[in-house]
């Protein structure tokens, strides 16, 4: 009897629902807009994750894992209050999930989840420290250390986006210029605006500089600084063997790597300079994947206590 794992992937605008080996091989995906009050969402999902399921009446379903952006409790399995789901407040998700479906179901953020999923799939393979940054909508990061995913006391570590670096710049994670200021999706599109009085999506932005945009290059630039010097400040506390940046970065690689290489060798220690900074491996699937590395990698845990 094949072996599968069900994997669910909460999202601000879209949610997806994944069934795939423990060799990251998807089998059945399915994805729908996440409108509408929890528990009919949860219908949904737990609709859709029957009938994937159904489909391979042979198989055993291991575990289920579900990626949703914090914050969140992954021990007791509690979305708390996501700012882009500002409806599921204190949603007891795996409770809902395992019960109706009867398999163990495991709750984690989607930095650490995607930081799963690299590691387990992606350019993070084999790697014993690594890291995994978002570079999305928001800026936040999964580690990888030695051997395991690090949480922190609080469930917490890997906040990188609400460290200040500057006084000045757009007021993004809860202060001016953080991280994630200069180094998100709303950043780019707010450096943009400040810059210029004229609002862009960070996609657009990207496709003007890409396009030889002076002033969309200008701000990117602005941004591939900001990227290097938090990357520094990972690489000289953290020494990983990988730093893999995901979302815009993943897309738009070539509009930023130079500038952030070229920040990176100047600021960092001679012997943490075998860092090796790259783009996601995963693509657009990366969500659906890391749901499913949430569901093997706990699995993994569970199986064994």
């Amino acid at each position: 009897m094949d072996e599968l794992f069900l994997g669910i992937d909460i999202g601000g605008t879209k949610t997806g629902v994944v069934l795939g080996t423990a060799s990251g091989n998807i089998l059945l995906k399915e994805q729908f807009s996440t409108e509408g009050a929890p528990d009919t969402i949860i219908e949904r999902i737990i609709s859709i994750s029957e009938r994937l399921v159904h489909s391979f009446p042979d198989c055993k379903v291991l575990s289920a894992g579900i990626s949703c952006g914090g914050p969140l409790d992954s021990v007791r399995g509690v979305i708390l209050s996501p700012p882009h789901l500002p409806l599921w407040n204190g949603i007891p998700i795996v409770r809902e999930i395992e019960t109706r479906l009867g398999i163990p179901t495991f709750l984690q953020n989607d930095a650490n989840a995607c930081a799963l999923a690299e590691w387990n799939w992606g350019n993070g393979k084999g790697c014993r420290n690594m890291i995994f940054l978002t570079f999305g909508t928001g800026f936040g990061a999964g580690l990888i250390l030695n051997g395991a995913l690090y949480e922190g006391t609080n469930g917490m570590a890997g906040e990188i986006g609400h460290v200040r670096l500057t006084s000045s710049g757009p007021f993004c994670y809860g202060k001016q210029g953080s991280v994630e200021s200069f180094c998100s999706g709303e950043g780019i599109s707010l450096l943009y605006e400040q810059a210029y009085a004229s609002r862009l999506t960070a996609k657009d932005i990207c496709k003007q500089a890409n396009e030889g945009d002076a002033a969309a290059s200008k701000i990117i630039d602005l941004s591939a600084e900001k990227l290097g010097l938090t990357l520094s400040i990972l690489i000289d506390i953290l020494d990983p063997e990988k730093i893999i940046i995901g979302s815009i970065y993943t897309r738009d690689e070539q509009l930023f790597r130079n500038k952030v290489l070229d920040v990176v060798n100047r600021e960092t220690l001679m012997r943490t300079k075998t860092c090796a900074i790259m783009p996601s491996a995963l693509g657009d699937d990366i969500g659906y994947m890391a749901a499913l590395g949430v569901a093997k990698s706990y699995w993994k845990g569970y199986n064994h206590e």
